[in-house]
Protein backbone atom coordinates (compact mmCIF):
# COMPACT_ATOMS: atom_id res chain seq x y z
CA UNK A 1 0.00 0.00 0.00
CA UNK A 2 0.63 3.88 -0.49
CA UNK A 3 1.07 5.59 2.51
CA UNK A 4 0.32 9.21 1.03
CA UNK A 5 -0.09 11.54 3.67
CA UNK A 6 -2.89 13.90 3.45
CA UNK A 7 -2.45 17.80 2.28
CA UNK A 8 -3.85 18.24 5.64
CA UNK A 9 -0.46 16.89 7.33
CA UNK A 10 1.56 18.00 4.73
CA UNK A 11 0.53 21.52 5.12
CA UNK A 12 0.11 21.99 9.05
CA UNK A 13 3.95 20.11 9.34
CA UNK A 14 5.65 22.36 6.59
CA UNK A 15 4.20 25.59 8.74
CA UNK A 16 6.56 23.93 11.46
CA UNK A 17 9.60 21.66 9.94
CA UNK A 18 12.62 22.88 11.32
CA UNK A 19 15.85 23.24 8.65
CA UNK A 20 16.40 19.78 7.33
CA UNK A 21 13.65 17.93 8.46
CA UNK A 22 13.08 14.56 6.33
CA UNK A 23 10.32 13.39 8.52
CA UNK A 24 7.64 13.77 5.85
CA UNK A 25 10.00 12.61 2.92
CA UNK A 26 11.09 9.72 4.86
CA UNK A 27 7.01 8.87 5.98
CA UNK A 28 5.93 6.15 3.32
CA UNK A 29 9.44 4.00 4.60
CA UNK A 30 8.59 4.67 8.21
CA UNK A 31 4.96 3.38 7.88
CA UNK A 32 5.84 0.14 5.96
CA UNK A 33 8.07 -0.57 8.59
CA UNK A 34 5.88 -0.34 11.39
CA UNK A 35 3.30 -1.98 9.92
CA UNK A 36 5.82 -5.26 8.82
CA UNK A 37 6.99 -5.65 12.39
CA UNK A 38 3.75 -5.63 14.05
CA UNK A 39 2.43 -7.83 10.76
CA UNK A 40 -0.57 -5.76 10.51
CA UNK A 41 -2.86 -5.64 7.85
CA UNK A 42 -3.51 -2.51 6.32
CA UNK A 43 -7.73 -1.18 5.50
CA UNK A 44 -6.74 2.49 4.85
CA UNK A 45 -4.99 6.39 5.87
CA UNK A 46 -7.39 8.13 7.63
CA UNK A 47 -8.10 11.27 5.59
CA UNK A 48 -8.38 14.34 6.11
CA UNK A 49 -6.18 13.10 9.40
CA UNK A 50 -4.83 15.30 11.88
CA UNK A 51 -2.40 17.81 11.42
CA UNK A 52 0.56 15.93 13.40
CA UNK A 53 0.69 12.81 12.72
CA UNK A 54 -0.63 10.11 10.17
CA UNK A 55 -3.23 8.10 11.00
CA UNK A 56 -4.23 4.99 9.76
CA UNK A 57 -6.51 2.14 10.09
CA UNK A 58 -5.19 -0.94 10.52
CA UNK A 59 -6.33 -5.14 11.57
CA UNK A 60 -3.99 -6.81 14.20
CA UNK A 61 -2.26 -10.22 13.45
CA UNK A 62 -5.65 -11.68 15.29
CA UNK A 63 -8.08 -9.29 13.73
CA UNK A 64 -8.26 -6.64 15.83
CA UNK A 65 -9.37 -3.65 14.99
CA UNK A 66 -6.53 -0.55 15.62
CA UNK A 67 -5.05 2.55 14.49
CA UNK A 68 -1.06 2.88 13.73
CA UNK A 69 -0.03 6.58 14.57
CA UNK A 70 2.88 7.96 13.43
CA UNK A 71 4.17 11.35 14.30
CA UNK A 72 7.49 13.48 14.13
CA UNK A 73 9.29 13.89 17.50
CA UNK A 74 8.07 17.72 17.45
CA UNK A 75 4.72 16.48 18.04
CA UNK A 76 6.45 14.64 21.24
CA UNK A 77 4.59 11.05 20.21
CA UNK A 78 6.44 9.99 23.42
CA UNK A 79 4.94 12.18 25.98
CA UNK A 80 1.46 11.42 24.39
CA UNK A 81 2.59 7.51 24.84
CA UNK A 82 3.06 7.96 28.61
CA UNK A 83 -0.04 9.97 29.01
CA UNK A 84 -2.13 7.33 27.66
CA UNK A 85 -0.40 4.66 29.63
CA UNK A 86 -0.93 6.61 32.77
CA UNK A 87 -4.13 7.26 32.27
CA UNK A 88 -4.91 3.23 31.14
CA UNK A 89 -8.09 3.64 28.88
CA UNK A 90 -10.09 5.90 31.33
CA UNK A 91 -11.95 9.02 29.59
CA UNK A 92 -8.89 8.06 26.79
CA UNK A 93 -8.40 5.81 24.36
CA UNK A 94 -6.17 2.89 25.12
CA UNK A 95 -2.96 2.36 24.15
CA UNK A 96 -2.11 -1.34 22.84
CA UNK A 97 1.50 -1.39 22.76
CA UNK A 98 2.79 0.18 25.95
CA UNK A 99 6.49 1.80 25.59
CA UNK A 100 9.01 -0.95 26.24
CA UNK A 101 10.37 -1.88 22.95
CA UNK A 102 7.94 0.33 21.12
CA UNK A 103 9.53 2.60 18.04
CA UNK A 104 9.78 6.54 18.82
CA UNK A 105 7.06 8.40 17.02
CA UNK A 106 4.65 5.07 16.53
CA UNK A 107 1.76 4.58 19.01
CA UNK A 108 -0.40 1.22 17.91
CA UNK A 109 -4.07 2.30 19.70
CA UNK A 110 -7.48 1.15 19.99
CA UNK A 111 -9.65 1.52 17.47
CA UNK A 112 -12.63 3.97 18.05
CA UNK A 113 -14.84 5.35 14.98
CA UNK A 114 -12.75 8.20 13.51
CA UNK A 115 -15.45 9.62 11.81
CA UNK A 116 -17.52 10.42 14.71
CA UNK A 117 -16.68 13.20 17.26
CA UNK A 118 -18.65 15.41 19.45
CA UNK A 119 -18.56 17.74 17.07
CA UNK A 120 -21.78 15.51 15.29
CA UNK A 121 -24.10 16.33 18.11
CA UNK A 122 -26.13 19.76 18.97
CA UNK A 123 -24.01 22.77 20.34
CA UNK A 124 -25.13 22.10 24.16
CA UNK A 125 -24.55 18.73 24.44
CA UNK A 126 -21.41 18.66 22.56
CA UNK A 127 -19.87 20.60 25.02
CA UNK A 128 -21.63 18.52 28.01
CA UNK A 129 -20.34 15.11 26.80
CA UNK A 130 -16.76 17.02 25.71
CA UNK A 131 -16.49 18.31 29.66
CA UNK A 132 -17.79 14.95 31.26
CA UNK A 133 -14.91 13.31 29.04
CA UNK A 134 -12.19 15.99 30.40
CA UNK A 135 -13.35 15.62 34.13
CA UNK A 136 -11.90 12.06 33.78
CA UNK A 137 -8.33 13.02 32.38
CA UNK A 138 -7.19 15.32 35.33
CA UNK A 139 -5.66 13.13 37.09
CA UNK A 140 -2.04 13.48 39.61
CA UNK A 141 0.80 12.85 37.37
CA UNK A 142 2.95 9.83 37.98
CA UNK A 143 5.63 10.48 40.69
CA UNK A 144 8.97 11.74 39.04
CA UNK A 145 7.21 12.32 35.38
CA UNK A 146 9.09 13.91 32.31
CA UNK A 147 5.88 16.28 30.99
CA UNK A 148 6.53 19.61 30.23
CA UNK A 149 4.28 22.06 32.96
CA UNK A 150 1.94 24.91 31.82
CA UNK A 151 4.55 27.65 33.47
CA UNK A 152 7.18 26.19 30.62
CA UNK A 153 5.20 25.21 27.77
CA UNK A 154 3.47 29.16 27.73
CA UNK A 155 6.61 30.70 28.14
CA UNK A 156 7.92 29.13 25.15
CA UNK A 157 4.65 30.23 23.61
CA UNK A 158 4.96 34.07 25.37
CA UNK A 159 8.67 34.29 23.50
CA UNK A 160 7.13 33.76 20.13
CA UNK A 161 3.84 35.97 21.11
CA UNK A 162 6.84 38.53 22.33
CA UNK A 163 8.48 38.74 18.96
CA UNK A 164 5.12 38.79 16.86
CA UNK A 165 3.93 41.36 18.91
CA UNK A 166 7.46 43.41 17.87
CA UNK A 167 6.88 42.87 14.21
CA UNK A 168 3.50 43.18 13.62
CA UNK A 169 1.94 46.13 16.27
CA UNK A 170 -1.34 45.83 15.00
CA UNK A 171 -1.52 42.66 17.42
CA UNK A 172 0.89 44.32 20.20
CA UNK A 173 -2.04 45.43 22.81
CA UNK A 174 -3.68 42.02 22.78
CA UNK A 175 0.13 40.19 23.08
CA UNK A 176 0.63 42.73 25.92
CA UNK A 177 -2.90 41.80 27.83
CA UNK A 178 -2.51 38.24 27.50
CA UNK A 179 1.06 37.76 28.94
CA UNK A 180 -0.05 40.13 31.91
CA UNK A 181 -2.88 37.53 32.40
CA UNK A 182 -0.59 34.87 32.21
CA UNK A 183 1.94 36.09 34.20
CA UNK A 184 -1.04 36.76 37.43
CA UNK A 185 -2.84 33.06 36.62
CA UNK A 186 1.31 31.27 37.06
CA UNK A 187 1.38 33.25 40.88
CA UNK A 188 -1.10 30.79 42.58
CA UNK A 189 -2.16 27.61 40.19
CA UNK A 190 -4.54 25.73 42.26
CA UNK A 191 -3.46 22.58 41.45
CA UNK A 192 -1.24 20.66 39.48
CA UNK A 193 -2.83 17.82 37.36
CA UNK A 194 -1.90 15.64 34.11
CA UNK A 195 -3.97 17.97 31.23
CA UNK A 196 -5.09 16.85 28.11
CA UNK A 197 -3.34 19.87 26.92
CA UNK A 198 -5.17 20.13 23.19
CA UNK A 199 -8.46 19.35 24.45
CA UNK A 200 -11.39 20.35 21.63
CA UNK A 201 -15.05 18.91 20.43
CA UNK A 202 -12.82 16.93 17.71
CA UNK A 203 -10.24 15.08 20.10
CA UNK A 204 -13.38 13.12 21.63
CA UNK A 205 -14.78 10.09 19.55
CA UNK A 206 -17.18 7.35 19.76
CA UNK A 207 -16.14 4.21 21.06
CA UNK A 208 -17.17 1.04 21.87
CA UNK A 209 -16.52 0.17 25.22
CA UNK A 210 -17.66 3.86 26.59
CA UNK A 211 -19.74 6.29 24.43
CA UNK A 212 -16.74 9.03 23.91
CA UNK A 213 -13.08 8.62 24.26
CA UNK A 214 -10.46 11.42 24.42
CA UNK A 215 -7.55 11.14 21.66
CA UNK A 216 -4.68 13.02 20.66
CA UNK A 217 -3.23 14.16 24.12
CA UNK A 218 -0.25 16.54 23.74
CA UNK A 219 0.04 16.58 27.75
CA UNK A 220 1.00 18.99 30.21
CA UNK A 221 1.24 19.10 33.87
CA UNK A 222 -1.15 22.35 35.66
CA UNK A 223 -3.91 23.43 36.16
CA UNK A 224 -7.96 22.40 34.92
CA UNK A 225 -8.33 26.07 33.77
CA UNK A 226 -5.58 25.78 31.33
CA UNK A 227 -7.15 22.69 29.64
CA UNK A 228 -10.31 23.84 29.90
CA UNK A 229 -10.03 27.41 27.50
CA UNK A 230 -9.32 25.46 24.64
CA UNK A 231 -12.79 23.94 24.87
CA UNK A 232 -14.27 27.63 25.30
CA UNK A 233 -13.69 28.43 21.51
CA UNK A 234 -14.60 25.47 20.08
CA UNK A 235 -16.53 26.07 17.10
CA UNK A 236 -15.31 30.33 16.64
CA UNK A 237 -16.09 30.37 13.35
CA UNK A 238 -20.08 29.92 14.63
CA UNK A 239 -19.59 32.41 17.64
CA UNK A 240 -18.11 34.84 14.87
CA UNK A 241 -21.12 34.45 13.45
CA UNK A 242 -23.48 35.71 15.21
CA UNK A 243 -24.30 38.43 16.58
CA UNK A 244 -24.20 37.55 20.34
CA UNK A 245 -21.45 35.97 19.74
CA UNK A 246 -19.73 37.56 22.66
CA UNK A 247 -22.33 37.14 25.02
CA UNK A 248 -22.47 33.12 23.79
CA UNK A 249 -18.66 33.49 24.46
CA UNK A 250 -19.23 34.40 28.61
CA UNK A 251 -21.98 32.51 29.00
CA UNK A 252 -20.28 29.42 27.70
CA UNK A 253 -17.39 30.10 29.92
CA UNK A 254 -19.40 30.71 32.92
CA UNK A 255 -21.24 27.27 31.80
CA UNK A 256 -18.02 25.19 31.99
CA UNK A 257 -16.58 26.98 34.68
CA UNK A 258 -19.44 25.87 36.44
CA UNK A 259 -19.95 22.58 35.74
CA UNK A 260 -16.51 21.75 36.02
CA UNK A 261 -16.12 23.40 39.13
CA UNK A 262 -13.37 26.00 37.81
CA UNK A 263 -12.93 29.28 38.51
CA UNK A 264 -14.28 31.51 35.98
CA UNK A 265 -11.98 34.75 35.97
CA UNK A 266 -8.86 31.86 35.74
CA UNK A 267 -10.56 30.01 33.02
CA UNK A 268 -11.33 33.40 31.35
CA UNK A 269 -7.73 34.37 31.40
CA UNK A 270 -6.64 31.24 30.04
CA UNK A 271 -8.91 31.49 27.17
CA UNK A 272 -7.35 34.83 26.58
CA UNK A 273 -4.02 33.65 26.04
CA UNK A 274 -4.69 30.49 24.36
CA UNK A 275 -6.89 32.48 21.93
CA UNK A 276 -4.09 35.46 21.49
CA UNK A 277 -1.22 32.85 21.31
CA UNK A 278 -3.14 30.88 18.40
CA UNK A 279 -4.25 33.68 17.05
CA UNK A 280 -0.31 35.37 16.42
CA UNK A 281 0.75 31.78 15.53
CA UNK A 282 -1.53 31.79 12.59
CA UNK A 283 -0.85 34.75 11.37
CA UNK A 284 2.88 34.34 11.76
CA UNK A 285 2.50 31.53 9.33
CA UNK A 286 0.20 33.30 6.52
CA UNK A 287 -3.20 31.90 7.94
CA UNK A 288 -5.05 35.09 7.99
CA UNK A 289 -8.38 34.03 8.01
CA UNK A 290 -8.10 32.03 11.31
CA UNK A 291 -6.21 35.01 12.91
CA UNK A 292 -8.69 37.19 12.56
CA UNK A 293 -11.23 34.82 13.54
CA UNK A 294 -8.75 33.72 16.57
CA UNK A 295 -8.22 37.44 17.60
CA UNK A 296 -11.59 38.93 17.06
CA UNK A 297 -13.03 36.14 19.71
CA UNK A 298 -9.84 37.18 21.94
CA UNK A 299 -11.11 40.82 21.99
CA UNK A 300 -14.00 39.66 23.56
CA UNK A 301 -12.46 37.91 26.88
Amino acid sequence: MVFEPPQRLVRALGETAPEGDDWLEKLPETAHEAVAQRELTVERVQVPGGRSSLVVLVRTADGTPAVLKLAPRRARPGSERAALAHWGGLGAVRLLERASGAAEGVLLLERLHPDVSVRSLPEAKALLEAAGTLRRLWVDPPEGHGFETVAERTERQARAMRASAAADPEVAPLVEAALAVRDELLAAPPEHRLLHGTFRQSKVLAGERTPWLAVGPDPVVGEHAFDLARLVRDRVEDLIAQASGAATTRRRVKRLAESLEVDRERLSGWTLFRAVESGVRARRVGREQDAELLLEFAGWL
